[in-house]
This record gives structure tokens, sequence and C-alpha cells, in this order.
């Protein structure tokens, strides 16, 4: 079963902010980039707090019927990288999130308001 790109980062983005993730962003990419529809990009402040908020992403994509294809960086809880097809979610510490930056890296892509 396939999960359409705007159903996964509706359930990612919720996922996120129901672990209490930190300044969330949302970017659109359609417009700027090939590799991906959506990023979705926040912090915990705790290596506890990331994990938590990663494996919320996680159980909420499995539980609707979406594939992860791949975690990177759970054990660190430094900068988690869920590649979810047409989403990509960045769990950052919040340490690594103002030294990375991503989101300047990104400045083309249309913000996506969330609430």
């Amino acid at each position: 079963m396939s999960v359409q790109s705007n159903k996964l980062f509706e359930l990612a983005l919720n996922a996120v902010q129901d672990k209490k993730a930190m300044n969330v962003v949302a970017l659109d990419l359609r417009s700027v980039s090939p590799i991906s529809d959506y990023f979705i990009i926040c912090h915990g402040n705790s290596d506890t707090q990331v994990q938590a908020i990663a494996t919320e992403v996680r159980k909420v994509v499995h539980e609707a019927g979406g594939m992860i294809k791949g975690i990177e960086g759970m054990d660190a809880a430094r900068w988690v990288l869920m590649d979810l097809g047409d989403v990509i979610v960045h769990v950052f510490h919040r340490d690594e999130r103002e030294y990375y930056n991503i989101e300047r890296l990104w400045s083309d892509a249309k913000v996506v308001e969330t609430v």
C-alpha cells in the first residue's frame, strides 16, 4: 500500500508535533528539487527526545501503511535523518541544529505554515 506524499507529510508533521519537537519548519521542495516533495526539520532538547520524536514518526508511518526507506543517526541521536520517500524528516539535537542550519541551504523552498 502506498501513502500519498501529502498524507505522509501530514502524518509525519503531526507526529513530531505530538512529541513536542521544537522549532518545526516544513518546506515544500516540489518546485526546487526532485529528491523529495517535503522536508520536515525540527529539534529535540535531549538525546531521549530526539529518539522519541523519530520513533513516533516511524510508528505513525507504519500504522498508515507507509514505508520508511531508511533511518540514520538513531543511536547517536544528534541528527536523525528519516527517508520516507516523498518526505524527508530531519530531527536534530538542539546543538546540532544551529551548526548545520539546513534551512539556509534550502532557502529557495516554500515554507509550509504549520499549526
